[in-house]
């Protein structure tokens, strides 16, 4: 197998405008290059994306341990190809995003990137009913951060989003786990459900207390300006 041609960002960049100034098409200029239509495409697709700093050097790049796993779930839940989401984050590479999908697939940690940040979470765990609810309510008062309530439950980020949203949409049944026969979760009396119910109102109550505080403190801070 011969070896694969390097190509500058230079030269990619060079090849790019000479088709968006009309000067041949996809297969002449990849040809020209020494390259097949294909890799010419995602140059394309890239610079339409992010300009001419889509051939800048990436390993300088730093992302969050929270960005990488939004992404893999971006992708997990169906947004796009590998090449969709790599456009859609502004990521240089579709292979980056590849990379994070199957380390988020394989249960490792995803560390933000040189930065030496926290790992998150990304092993699930079997919970019961008032641990989901707990969990919810701790999620609700630290401003949805999945991360930081994935890392001090033990839980999943992908499930502590999928819990919260779900309770979001859907009330505090949605965290019920129905799968299977006869679980005594699904034999929860009103009575339980209400004080569950209650238990998450209060934290969002809370959450809203906080915002409410924050702004009247930014309100302060103009006021004083003048």
């Amino acid at each position: 197998m011969g070896r694969r041609n390097i190509i500058s960002p230079e030269v990619k960049l060079k090849a790019v405008k000479e088709y968006l100034n009309n000067e041949g098409s996809y297969e002449t200029i990849a040809a020209k290059y020494g390259v097949t239509s294909t890799p010419f495409r995602k140059w394309l697709a890239k610079y339409k994306s992010m300009g001419e700093a889509a051939f800048i050097n990436s390993r300088n790049n730093h992302y969050s341990s929270e960005f990488k796993t939004h992404v893999a779930m971006s992708y997990l839940d169906g947004e796009g190809s590998f090449q969709d989401i790599a456009v859609k984050f502004k990521i240089p590479s579709p292979d980056t995003v590849r990379q994070w999908v199957l380390k988020y697939n394989g249960h490792e940690e995803l560390k933000a990137s040189g930065t030496g940040g926290t790992p998150i979470m990304t092993k699930g765990r079997k919970t019961t009913y008032e641990e989901r609810v707990e969990i919810v309510k701790y999620c609700i008062e630290h401003q949805s951060n999945y991360a930081e309530t994935a890392q001090k439950y033990q839980v999943s980020y992908q499930q502590v989003y999928s819990w919260t949203t779900k309770y979001e949409k859907n009330g505090v049944e949605a965290l019920l786990d129905r799968r299977g026969k006869c679980k005594p979760e699904d034999k929860m009396s009103e009575i339980e459900k209400l004080k569950a119910q209650n238990k998450l109102l209060q934290a969002e109550n809370r959450r809203k207390q906080m915002e409410i505080d924050f702004l009247k403190k930014l309100d302060e801070i103009e006021r004083r300006r003048y």
